[in-house]
């Protein structure tokens, strides 16, 4: 069985970069931690630490220890919360992954039932690269993924991709820039200014090949990972940009642009990506009732 005393001298020697500052704050003497470190290494047989000068690293298994251990003693505190407070304070925690190529209404649209259920939830929202979220769901650091793509072929991390739908998607501009270009849609998109949606997105590679097949030459001025802060420049004025076509009014009703027209030939499509293959998280499973109802556009379709 697990010494959780040792796991305590563990995360405390890791939060704090060294035995000498961890005893300080422990009131041990620092041969009396190094002695129970070494004790808890040999006892699950790897190493935990690597010296790197005079200070102490991490090893690529101590990593992995310190992440379990911080929600050890997570819930371990929400146990002690919940036996102070009583059953009644009881509630679910729910932790997902958001693409940062994701739209934030988007993810708003497809979470918003989670805080509604019986069982009170507390969600705790993560935004990162996919990649870096799959190792975090790979680990059990997160209940399920929010993306733009389904799982990468030749991934070695085990999961499962459960569609929530696809939408056409719509150009926005500043109403200065939109007063700037001529013609109807698509033919005013011609010589316009483009902020591209970073490399994690799948429009990264299809907003491109449609323009082209448009006929329509474009200037790149900028590339975000960041949906919010493309959102952000193109309010500025810096170029248009494609959201899904569902988030046109949220859009509009936040940011001062117009939108230039729409298409339904690009499919922006979005995916919850959960360790498994069958969603058992009550709060996951709500998130793809959701989906199912259409929230994202009338025009999504499932599979």
């Amino acid at each position: 069985m697990l010494n959780y005393k040792h796991l305590h001298y563990f995360v405390s020697v890791a939060s704090s970069g060294g035995v000498t500052r961890a005893a300080e704050r422990l009131h041990l003497t620092p041969q009396t931690l190094s002695g129970q470190i070494s004790q808890f290494e040999e006892r699950l047989g790897v190493a935990l630490f690597r010296r790197v000068g005079r200070r102490l690293e991490l090893t690529k298994a101590g990593r992995l220890a310190f992440s379990y251990a911080e929600e050890i003693f997570q819930t371990g505190a929400e146990l002690e919360d919940l036996l102070k407070n009583g059953a009644e304070e009881r509630f679910i925690t729910f932790r997902v992954g958001i693409g940062d190529v994701v739209p934030k209404f988007v993810a708003h649209r497809l979470l918003a039932p989670v805080l509604c259920l019986p069982t009170p939830v507390r969600l705790i929202c993560q935004e990162d690269r996919l990649e870096s979220l799959l190792a975090d769901l790979a680990i059990h650091r997160l209940d399920m993924v929010l993306a733009d793509r389904p799982m990468p072929p030749g991934t070695v991390i085990k999961g499962y991709s459960h569609p929530l739908g696809d939408s056409g998607v719509a150009f926005m501009a500043a109403p200065e820039l939109a007063a700037r270009l001529t013609g109807g849609f698509p033919d005013c998109l011609d010589g316009a200014p483009l902020l591209l949606p970073g490399r994690d997105s799948a429009l990264h590679r299809t907003l491109p090949r449609w323009l082209e097949r448009q006929g329509k030459r474009v200037r790149i001025v900028g590339e975000f990972d960041d949906s919010a802060l493309m959102k952000v420049f193109g309010e500025a004025g810096a170029g248009m940009f494609v959201i899904p076509t569902a988030s046109v009014p949220d859009v509009t009703a936040h940011y001062k642009l117009v939108k230039l027209g729409e298409t339904e030939e690009i499919r922006e499509r979005f995916f919850l990506i959960s360790a498994e293959r069958r969603l058992t998280h009550p709060a996951a499973q709500a998130v793809s009732d959701n989906a199912r109802k259409g929230v994202l556009t009338s025009h999504s379709q499932f599979r």
